[in-house]
């Protein structure tokens, strides 16, 4: 059975890998709460930062610019930048740096629950970081893996993250 990709991804696939990434960061400012509000500010800043970051270096890039990609950026970048040249999208490299802000979402909340939790045990507090650590890592695999990755004419065309990871799961 031939492998297809699509043209366009289904509005739903779209809408439950942007509401994955809200989650995540939903529930890391809650943890960050237990804080200060500039904390909790800063932090849904770097998180908006990195999202930036993603549509302008690569989203502009990519062959779903324009159109409704798995993570539903392709079309948000369409609107907010000017279109970049296929051909990049390919040759970038892509190591564990380039992916330390998308990290960085979870561990400084999933840090401050640590603490919070040795000051004061909070069952919502154990659940918050429990869901955070479920959706960032299982769900983030399982959309990609399901849905994403597995019907994306880019990874056809040349996808430096699976390339990534495809090396990582190879050794």
């Amino acid at each position: 059975m031939p492998h297809t990709s699509y043209e366009s991804y289904p509005l739903p696939l779209a809408l439950v890998s942007g509401l994955l990434a809200l989650s995540v960061y939903g529930l890391g400012a809650y943890l960050l709460s237990g804080t200060t509000p500039l904390t909790v500010g800063t932090y849904l800043v770097c998180c908006a930062g990195f999202e930036v970051m993603v549509l302008k270096r690569s989203c502009v890039h990519c062959y779903y610019y324009g159109r409704l990609c798995g993570r539903g950026r392709g079309k948000l970048s369409s609107w907010l930048f000017k279109r970049g040249d296929p051909s990049h999208f390919a040759v970038r490299q892509i190591c564990w740096w380039g992916i330390a802000p998308q990290l960085l979402a979870t561990l400084p909340p999933l840090l401050v629950g640590a603490f919070l939790l040795l000051e004061q045990f909070e069952l919502t507090t154990l659940a918050a970081m429990a869901a955070i650590l479920g959706l960032s890592l299982g769900g983030n695999a399982l959309v990609r893996r399901s849905y994403a990755c597995k019907y994306c004419k880019q990874r056809e065309l040349g996808c430096p993250a699976l390339a990534m990871f495809s090396e990582r799961s190879a050794s």
